[in-house]
């Protein structure tokens, strides 16, 4: 069970990351590790969507140590841009993440939940060679 003042790990693989065009709105929280999930990773618009799938790829991306508002504001900030797209939208979900060290850890990630189309599949899985 999570207390609400438990600071919550999540893993951005978008616009968030380091480098990309939403960054700003991890100021404030603490940087943990590089790492990489299995999924799918598509282009929807500016942003793109992930798919969990443990035969995907790999999904490179950062993991960050968030408080509970910031957390809800990142959910905030996920929801608005999917609902720009109609009957789009993520769900947050706990996913494990291998860290630079290989160590695992279990980290909240938004999953894209709308349509994807294949040939919008960001095959290497690095969204900041495509921004």
């Amino acid at each position: 069970m999570h207390h609400d003042s438990t600071p919550q790990l999540v893993f951005v693989y978008g616009t968030l990351r380091r480098g990309g065009s939403n960054h700003f709105r991890m100021a404030g929280s603490e940087f943990v590790s590089s790492g990489t999930i299995r999924g799918r990773m598509y282009r929807i618009d500016w942003y793109p969507g992930l798919v969990l799938d443990p035969t995907g790829g790999e999904i490179h991306g950062e993991v960050y140590r968030v408080g509970v508002e910031q957390l809800q504001a990142l959910d905030r900030f996920e929801g608005l841009s999917a609902g720009e797209i109609e009957g789009s939208e993520y769900r947050r979900v706990e996913t494990t993440v291998v860290r630079q060290d290989s160590q695992s850890v279990t980290a909240w990630v938004w999953e894209w939940l709308g349509i994807v189309d294949e040939s919008q599949r960001l095959a290497d899985g690095d969204w900041l060679k495509e921004e």
